[in-house]
């Protein structure tokens, strides 16, 4: 069950909030439709809902608040807009990792997908989809965790007569199921169809609050549309007739020549206008929608007596009503307790009547002013297994494979043209690495693939819904640095042995040779490739743009090398002692496994000019993401 209360949204410049103090309720086991037209404030108040924007108001889910939650894709489903994710990844693909990103097994995607019937779209690109299988594959990211409450923004929007049919027979079945379904639309027909409740937004406020029957009587009641060159004459008549047989007849002219005529028939309205002589151009049933405060009182228009003479408008409606609150009976949250009893609207409750929700309100503003308690953007939840997640995102598009490729074609290349050339040495020739490049073609393709490892995909409900940022955690950041280190050694790897076997082919065996000094060499090479990685991970984290991470890449042997080289370059008085050297001393046993030479061989790396700039770069760019990261938590 939902129940929100008190939803504002944040005050506009010179504008009336979005939402101004609406609270409804959504019972579990029924569809409830949030109806409003365009501007009304439907999709703020679900974004408010779902703390996805700043305000004021709390909403209780199966009672209690969505931060409150441990796992909130596991209890609300969301459904905001069109399903981002990258174009080139498959329909099943997209769903594994959202899979991995929920913490549900990798079986579930396969399950959704014949639910929502695209088994047979599971290999197809995001960016091919029509408009009704993207709808589809939202709902199906939504039901990816079997939540107990969907809330979907505007499900049926441009979708076709019968897949608007199947939609709605599966918010339907998800209802009888027990579940709790909340979904906006504009059109109160279709409110009227898939709908037990209808909740109507005009303005950023509440002016109704109804059962779907109660709805139907009162705002789409059945009309006779008219259309005659004289329909002033011919409302005249019927309001005439209909008082004088003592029947509940309204005559609405809506311009022109066109009336609708409410309580009365088709075959009533023809037969007095031919006693009449009155042409009539169009005579036809109709369902008419009588506005969005029509019946709030409950259905007072019904009772009202036509004009006298046909001519003027039906009354104006009653106030609307006030939302109902009221716990479900049996209806129970899983934690033990029945919602919030006393969340009740002031207006109903009455004066000195505090209900539990504004006791909450009081305290979290810290005074007595009786405001709902402010809505704080939620943070954006981790993925729950974000090394599984990160492999499916990195392997689910072809871009890492032609990066890759292109490297080993690009380096294989250019270590031949080197070696025609001449006068390069041996190191650099197996990196493809000539001295007029900063960086070899595989370092470059590393910090690439390290780039890309935030995108789009990360504004999807199960990671930062509608945020548009990228969510800062320790834990997914480790696992990109982890998987992007293993994609670099990988690269590394393959580039040395691709350059080394064109090599031999085109050159024979005496320009592979092994070098002596082979070990601190690989070690070199391989910490530059991953450290190149890294340093695109941490630049596309913090910069939240790809080419940032890329330009950061390059930047270091660009700009930071010059400065490290001058900084070592400079005079010095003292010469510092090797670290390994200084820890002999100070240990009674040695080191195992002669680990002062492996000390000895890294701190030489480091010490270099490239070593050093790189480590450098990753240490500022680290505490860079980290110092963003705690800024977007204390705000």
């Amino acid at each position: 069950m939902i129940q929100a209360i008190g939803l504002t949204s944040s005050p506009r410049k010179e504008l009336p909030p979005a939402v101004d103090d609406v609270s409804f309720e959504a019972r579990a086991g029924r569809v409830t439709a949030l109806l409003g037209a365009p501007g009304a404030g439907k999709t703020a108040a679900l974004g408010l809902m779902l703390e996805l924007q700043r305000g004021r108001g709390i909403t209780y889910f199966r009672g209690r608040p969505l931060h409150r939650i441990p796992c909130p894709a596991r209890e609300v489903g969301v459904l905001l807009g069109e399903v981002p994710g990258h174009p080139a990844r498959t329909v099943r693909g997209h769903l594994r990792m959202l899979c991995a990103a929920s913490g549900v097994p990798g079986r579930r995607a396969d399950e959704v997908l014949e639910a929502v019937g695209l088994v047979s779209l599971r290999d197809e690109r995001l960016g091919t989809l029509s408009r009704g299988m993207d709808r589809r594959l939202g709902l199906a990211c939504a039901l990816l965790p079997d939540p107990h409450t969907l809330v979907l923004d505007d499900p049926g929007q441009g979708l076709s007569a019968r897949e608007a049919h199947w939609l709605h027979g599966v918010l339907r079945a998800h209802a009888d199921q027990g579940g709790t379904v909340l979904c906006t639309t504009a059109d109160p027909k279709e409110a009227a169809r898939i709908a037990d409740h209808v909740v109507t937004l005009e303005g950023g406020r509440l002016v109704a609050d109804q059962e779907a029957g109660d709805f139907r009587r009162t705002r789409l009641r059945p009309r006779v549309a008219v259309r005659s060159p004289h329909a002033a004459r011919l409302a005249a008549l019927l309001a005439q007739e209909a008082r004088s047989a003592q029947r509940s007849v309204e005559v609405v002219q809506e311009g022109g020549n066109r009336l609708c005529v409410y309580g009365s028939t088709c075959a009533d309205v023809g037969e007095t206008a031919f006693r009449n002589g009155i042409v009539v151009h169009r005579l036809a049933d109709e369902v008419g929608d009588m506005g969005p405060g029509a019946g709030a009182a409950g259905g007072a228009a019904d009772e009202a007596e036509p004009a006298a003479d046909g001519d003027q408008p039906p009354p104006a409606a009653a106030p609307a009503g006030e939302a109902s609150l009221s716990p479900v009976p049996g209806d129970r949250d899983p934690y033990g307790e029945t919602g919030t009893e006393d969340a009740l609207p002031a207006a109903r409750r009455g004066p000195g009547r505090p209900g539990r929700g504004m006791r909450h309100a009081d305290h979290s503003s810290g005074g007595g002013d009786g405001l709902p308690p402010p809505v704080s953007v939620r943070p954006a939840p981790r993925p729950l297994r974000p090394v599984r997640y990160e492999i499916r995102r990195a392997t689910g598009v072809r871009t890492g494979f032609l990066v890759g490729a292109g490297v080993l074609l690009v380096s294989a290349l250019t270590a031949v043209l080197l070696a025609r050339v001449g006068h390069t040495p041996q190191p650099r020739l197996l990196a493809a690495w000539p001295r007029e490049l900063p960086l070899p073609p595989a370092a470059l393709g590393a910090g690439l693939l390290g780039a890309l490892a935030f995108g789009d995909e990360y504004r999807h409900p199960a990671l930062a819904a509608d945020r548009g940022t990228v969510p800062r955690r320790l834990g997914l950041l480790t696992a990109k640095l982890l998987v992007a280190s293993v994609t670099a050694l990988v690269l590394a790897v393959l580039t040395i042995g691709c350059d080394a076997e064109v090599l031999y082919l085109v050159y024979g065996r005496e320009v592979v040779g092994v070098p002596a000094d082979w070990l601190p060499l690989s070690a070199g090479w391989l910490g530059l490739v991953t450290g190149c990685a890294c340093a695109g991970v941490l630049a596309a984290g913090v910069f939240r743009s790809t080419t940032a991470g890329v330009a950061a890449v390059v930047a270091v042997p660009l700009l930071v090398v010059p400065l490290v080289h001058k900084a070592l370059d400079a005079p010095s008085v003292r010469t510092p002692a090797l670290l390994s050297e200084r820890l002999r001393e100070g240990l009674p046993l040695g080191w195992p496994f002669g680990g002062e030479r492996h000390l000895d061989a890294v701190l030489r790396l480091i010490a270099q000019p490239v070593g050093g700039a790189l480590t450098l770069s990753l240490a500022v760019l680290l505490c860079a993401y980290l110092l963003t990261g705690l800024r977007n938590r204390v705000r």
